[in-house]
């Protein structure tokens, strides 16, 4: 897997993201029956500053948000992203706040380290042309959110 990690904000240091970030995807995309060792992304640790200014730009919202992502390719699924010509799979971009990210693990009770996996795995999920738009698409998302978070050891995000 081509993982590149930039850890813009120092506070992301003490997460050990790297550890986090691997494991997170790899799950996820076995989860999907897509072979790891062939996908390209790139996770943005930033600050609730930074994060703003993204989500103004992409999103038309000039507030911070826990995790935002930029995905490669249109894919529905269950269909899967198309390899390059080099046989490599272009995912796309994940971008997460580290004050955002801490705030909503203490409001809920979790650790920091669970809830940023979780994040990892939604990002990831909606690279991949998930979404929870609807009623039916949040409910297939995060069901699948669950079963990957369980196999990596943490909690049921959603109870």
């Amino acid at each position: 897997m081509d993982l590149d990690i930039i850890q813009e904000d120092p506070k992301w240091e003490d997460v050990d993201l790297v550890t986090l970030a691997h494991a997170a995807v790899t799950a996820t995309l076995q989860r999907v029956l897509l072979d790891p060792d062939l996908a390209e992304l790139s996770l943005l640790a930033c600050n609730d500053a930074r994060i703003a200014i993204l989500n103004e730009e992409f999103r038309g919202k000039p507030t911070p948000t826990n995790v935002l992502s930029w995905p490669a390719q249109t894919v529905t699924p269950p269909d899967l992203p198309k390899l390059d010509f080099d046989g490599t799979c272009a995912l796309g971009d994940l971008a997460l706040a580290f004050e955002t990210c801490a705030r909503e693990a203490t409001d809920q009770k979790k650790p920091l380290q669970d809830h940023v996996t979780h994040l990892i795995v939604h990002g990831v999920l909606h690279l991949l042309g998930y979404d929870h738009e609807s009623d039916i698409d949040a409910t297939l998302m995060e069901g699948i959110e669950v079963e990957i978070l369980g196999k990596l050891g943490v909690d049921d995000p959603y109870s």
